[in-house]
């Protein structure tokens, strides 16, 4: 059973479905033999009989054998061969070429493009025999993507690099592995682009949920064997040199894309949900740049009726498309809405090492439960952010002292420009996957610390200030680690107080001292109003009690000392 997270569980009644599916898997396939020197001496031998050959001449010519055989194959099968400048978007370049056929099988299209490779560097010792180096740098050499039409996983490219040892990068999706199951089983789905947007969702989630489980290996095992050495290796080796030379590939995990997608009943209810969710919460997490991509401005307000069935939408979004997205190293988290309905949490590994639980194909159930439990944690952080709270009281409880075990700390005065700082950091550092140490606190803060203040703030005050708010229990340890992370409760608390501070407390201070001369505008936003009329009534309440509010009165006066929510 998978895990919910706090914001589908809050907006359950205006869901229809909900389903997780694996994106984009990038694989690295290697050969053990061709990566180090002695190695490849060894498989050499094996393949030409001895070493006698072994030079920079032979594998030079190796290589220009691989290009020409691609050449001339492809011009004998009518199969474009296309050579791509380094910014060309590749995989955007093959789709003009996927084949109308839904029948079409094998291979439609071979893009060359230069990229960093291994390439050995063969010098002659004295005693005459070869010594093999890396080449450092690795230097761009040609490689090859091969784009191929799949029975099961559809459209998938290998990308092999014309010198030995011959490294090859398989890229699939498992969207499209899905869509072929779905398509085999009658499930009624609509998809566009990369995303289902319609259709029986608990089906397609169930059947997406097979991609995480231990055979999930031997399918990608499987895909990659079927066409690696049938359609791309034997360019360089015949079938032949490959079992005579026992050239044999083993993979490992490069990239991954994980999402989960929540279909809304109502498109506008979509909008309206998703749009807030981002101006409460960019802020917040500190998310200073969203991109947005321009459609049909509005999304229905109910949805279409549509024949139930097998669709597939391959144009782009026909709404705005906003991508809420953080980076944290070479892992990613975005949030953004796909098509009418569909609001779809991403979490990517660029480089699963990232993960730290090995590369190895075997462990590819270890990577996806953490993956999993990313997009869970961001979810429940965007939620807790978005809808905050604040209970009664608990501005008073914080400035109370606190206890952890022997030792009595000071309470959490939000009203402090430093524990402010502190507080705005934590928020910042909230959706980061693996959380957050002391350092990592102290480097957020002290940018937002006055310059006399900024130079003197170290992990040692850090450590402090993070104790404080331990005792509160907004903050809590990972365990068996040295890091930490905002509690689901934490971060609605604080969210809570500072929205309170710069959303209404301040608006409403500054513009309550006298009334603004000269006409309303045209156009008032809500919240604008809203400020309008609490201003208003606050002039009236100042004058029955003899308030006077003037410039600077807001900025020395504690306006929390004795308040609860």
């Amino acid at each position: 059973m998978k895990q919910a997270d706090d914001l589908s569980a809050y907006y359950e009644e205006l869901l229809e479905g909900r389903y997780d599916c694996i994106d984009r898997i990038v694989l690295n396939g290697y050969f053990p033999l061709g990566q180090q020197g002695g190695a490849f001496r060894t498989w050499w031998r094996a393949l030409t009989g001895s070493d006698a050959t072994l030079d920079a001449d032979h594998l030079m010519q190796m290589a220009g054998r691989f290009s020409r055989r691609v050449h001339a194959w492809a011009k004998e099968h009518s199969i474009p061969l296309i050579h791509c400048p380094p910014d060309l978007r590749k995989h955007e370049l093959a789709e003009k070429y996927l084949p109308a056929d839904p029948q079409f099988r094998g291979l439609f299209l071979i893009l060359v493009a230069k990229a960093p490779a291994l390439v050995w560097e063969v010098t002659t010792c004295k005693n005459g025999s070869p010594h093999l180096a890396r080449k450092k740098p690795w230097p761009y050499v040609n490689h090859y993507h091969f784009h191929l039409i799949d029975p099961e996983w559809g459209h998938l490219t290998i990308k092999m690099s014309g010198h030995p040892p011959f490294g090859v990068q398989i890229m699939l999706n498992g969207h499209e592995w899905v869509e072929r199951q779905a398509r085999a089983q009658t499930i009624s789905l609509e998809k566009e682009g990369n995303c289902f947007v319609g259709g029986s969702f608990q089906a397609l989630d169930q059947l997406a949920d097979t991609l995480c489980d231990e055979h999930a290996i031997g399918r990608l095992a499987e895909v990659c064997d079927r066409w690696v050495y049938s359609s791309c290796l034997c360019f360089a080796l015949t079938i032949e040199e490959q079992e005579r030379s026992r050239f044999r590939y083993r993979y490992s995990v490069y990239q991954i894309e994980y999402s989960r997608n929540l279909l809304f009943v109502r498109g506008n209810t979509l909008d309206a949900i998703f749009q807030g969710l981002i101006d409460r919460t960019r802020c917040l997490l500190d998310v200073p740049v969203l991109r947005t991509l321009f459609g049909r401005k509005q999304r229905p307000r109910w949805r279409t009726d549509r024949s139930h069935g097998v669709a597939r939408i391959v144009d782009q979004s026909a709404y705005d498309l906003t991508v809420f997205k953080v980076h944290f190293g070479a892992l990613t988290l975005k949030l953004y809405d796909k098509g009418a309905r569909v609001l779809r949490a991403e979490a990517i590994a660029h480089n699963i090492k990232e993960l730290r639980c090995g590369r190895s194909l075997e462990k590819l159930s270890i990577m996806l439960a953490k993956l999993q439990h990313m997009a869970i944690d961001f979810l429940n952080a965007m939620q807790a952010a978005h809808v905050s709270f604040l209970p009664d009281g608990v501005l008073d409880s914080l400035i109370e002292p606190t206890e952890r075990g022997n030792r009595r700390l000071s309470g959490v005065d939000l009203q402090k420009p430093r524990m402010r700082s502190v507080a705005e950091a934590l928020l910042h550092l909230a959706p980061n996957p693996d959380g957050f140490t002391v350092q990592e606190l102290a480097d957020e803060v002290r940018p937002s610390l006055p310059e006399v203040a900024r130079n003197g703030y170290t992990g040692r005050q850090a450590a402090y200030d993070l104790m404080k708010f331990r005792g509160k229990q907004l903050i809590e340890r990972v365990a068996k680690t040295r890091r930490y992370r905002p509690h689901p409760t934490g971060i609605s608390i604080l969210g809570g107080w500072l929205i309170l501070r710069e959303k209404v407390i301040k608006p409403v201070l500054a513009g309550a001292g006298k009334p603004h001369l000269g006409p309303p505008p045209k156009n008032i936003q809500a919240l604008d109003q809203h400020y309008e009329n609490l201003q208003r009534e606050l002039r009236s309440t100042f004058d029955t009690l003899h308030i006077t509010i003037g410039p600077g009165t807001y900025t020395n006066t504690n306006m929390f000392a004795s308040t609860s929510a």
